[in-house]
């Protein structure tokens, strides 16, 4: 389990624990690959390797060879990241918030999926996704987003 904090100033925070470092080394091997097709197809292994892994979902959604793939992988990441937040004690509101490095993964699949339903014009996901992570961390959208 991972903590959950209550906050005299506000709801309870969740921090969700760290991606497995055999994932994160093959993403940072994708990340070097020499071609566009040598890179998904390295994060397609790892993500079957480690199919709950929402570092490897949001990473597959970013390298998506279109918009539908990419939406499919953050839907997946996002249903797979709320399984992982109410295993980590999240019960439905409260913080999930970007400056905690564990957290970005899953903010990462809410952000792809509200760009990928706005850009396949699926207005009202795009409005929840949206108020979702102002809910989750207030001050949305971070300045580093792309790190």
């Amino acid at each position: 389990m991972t903590q959950i904090g209550l906050h005299k100033s506000g709801p309870p925070e969740t921090v969700l624990p760290p991606e497995p470092e055999q994932l994160l080394g093959a993403l940072a091997l994708a990340a070097e690959a020499e071609s566009a097709q040598e890179r998904h197809d390295i994060v397609v292994n790892a993500v079957a390797s480690f199919p709950r892994s929402l570092s490897g979902w949001a990473e597959l959604g970013d390298i998506g060879r279109d918009k539908m793939e990419s939406y499919a992988a953050y839907r997946v990441g996002y249903h797979r990241g709320l399984d992982t937040l109410r295993q980590n004690g999240w019960r439905g509101s409260g913080y999930v918030r970007w400056k905690h490095e564990s957290n970005r993964p899953f903010l990462r699949c809410l952000a792809g999926l509200q760009r990928c339903a706005a850009a396949i014009g699926e207005q009202d996901e795009d409005e929840r996704c949206a108020l979702f992570l102002r809910q989750l961390d207030p001050s949305w959208p971070p300045a580093d987003l792309d790190s």
